[in-house]
């Protein structure tokens, strides 16, 4: 899938950075010529999906719409606007305001049928809440956030009502909005803009005790300084994507970028549905372990993760595993390998269930192997 980003909409105000075009939903005329509908069709050729950016709830001074409808915008009437991003949150208690949010989307929807993601953004907070609706229909300003609630849910639950299959993810400044009533309309948040995949070993570590990783967006960024296998391995501990510049990889690293694609296909779903086992908590150690096991005990994929820099760092010890079947023999082979590199584990080595969780296994996680990914199979 190829998910268009931020940039695509407004003409008057043209949305060339974060300081105007938020609210005016067309697409840019000189960007996308053809319109959006034209990708749509050229992406399908090629056979990827397309998704689409959108930050509905949110609306720039410097637009048509902040034009039109000044009355659609929260801030307080006798105070300077406050921005963040250069933008301010529009008045979602007020139905119009509502009906106009889901528009956006059920227009997107209605002129581009094979739209097959959403990426619904929110990078701003509320500075000086109060609702002109609110004062206009006499209700009290002091359920201005549960009511701005209640009326975001509205447009979601009409929203899924049409169009109830479409993967939605939640971005919000990061992860601002993480929750489970949002589970019941997003498929998937966004846990943070920070990137750097020494990071995301703690962050989506603190994440799993909270949100399973079937709903956590974990992309391959150009941040930090681990290769590039390192920060595909961390990412494929969630929903795995890319968010770089393909034509700029080496062949070497081009090849095991598709190989990793092909190989998280064939395990995702083990990540997914999987019961998750912390087995080396990166706070306590310099290393990190994580696996996923298929609840039928038949296969389990294990992540490992050197977090450490001093010398000899990483797992000098077996590490005993969980989540397996005593009785059954399973086959240990190492994922995700660079080319032309060899696993430092023995091939295809097999071992029993009862020995894997007593005694143990040493993905050999150090210097020189950072990260390592390892298949445990049932024979």
């Amino acid at each position: 899938m190829f998910l268009l980003d931020d940039g695509w909409f407004a003409n008057k105000y043209p949305r060339n950075s974060d300081g105007a075009g938020l609210g005016d939903w067309q697409e840019n005329v000189k960007k996308l010529p053809h319109g959006i509908g034209y990708l749509v069709k050229e992406a399908q050729k090629t056979g990827i999906k397309f998704g689409i950016w959108v930050e509905p709830e949110m609306v720039n001074p410097k637009s048509e719409l902040y034009e039109k409808h000044p009355d659609w915008v929260v801030k307080q009437p006798q105070r300077p606007e406050h921005y963040m991003r250069n933008q301010l949150p529009l008045d979602l208690t007020n139905p119009e305001v509502q009906n106009f949010v889901y528009g956006i989307l059920d227009k997107l929807f209605t002129e581009n049928p094979d739209i097959a993601y959403i990426k619904w953004d929110c990078n701003a907070v509320t500075y000086n809440a109060y609702s002109p609706y609110l004062e206009k229909s006499k209700q009290s300003q002091s359920q201005f956030y549960v009511d701005y609630v209640k009326g975001l849910y509205k447009v979601l639950e009409k929203l899924r009502a049409k169009y109830p299959k479409v993967p939605m993810m939640l971005c919000s400044g990061g992860g601002g909005r993480a929750d489970y009533e949002a589970l019941k309309y997003f498929t998937e948040f966004w846990p943070s803009d920070n990137t750097d995949p020494l990071e995301r070993v703690f962050m989506q570590w603190e994440y799993s005790y909270f949100f399973p990783a079937i709903t956590q967006s974990a992309h391959v960024t150009d941040w930090g300084k681990q290769p590039l296998k390192f920060r595909t391995d961390v990412a494929m501990m969630g929903r795995l994507g890319y968010d770089i510049v393909v034509s700029h990889l080496n062949e070497k690293d081009f090849k095991f970028s598709q190989q990793a694609v092909a190989t998280y296909n064939a395990v995702k779903d083990i990540i997914f549905q999987g019961d998750l086992f912390r087995l080396v908590d990166p706070k306590k150690n310099d290393y990190a372990a994580l696996m996923f096991a298929a609840k039928n005990k038949s296969k389990a994929i294990l992540f490992s993760y050197l977090v450490g820099n001093r010398n000899g760092d990483g797992s000098d010890t077996p590490i005993r595993l969980e989540g397996l079947d005593a009785s059954k023999k399973y086959r240990v082979k190492e994922l995700n390998l660079h080319p032309e590199t060899k696993s430092a584990l023995k091939e295809e080595q097999i071992y029993s269930g009862e020995y894997l969780m007593t005694a143990g296994f040493n993905p050999v996680v150090n210097a020189r192997r950072t990260s390592v990914v390892v298949e445990i199979e049932a024979m």
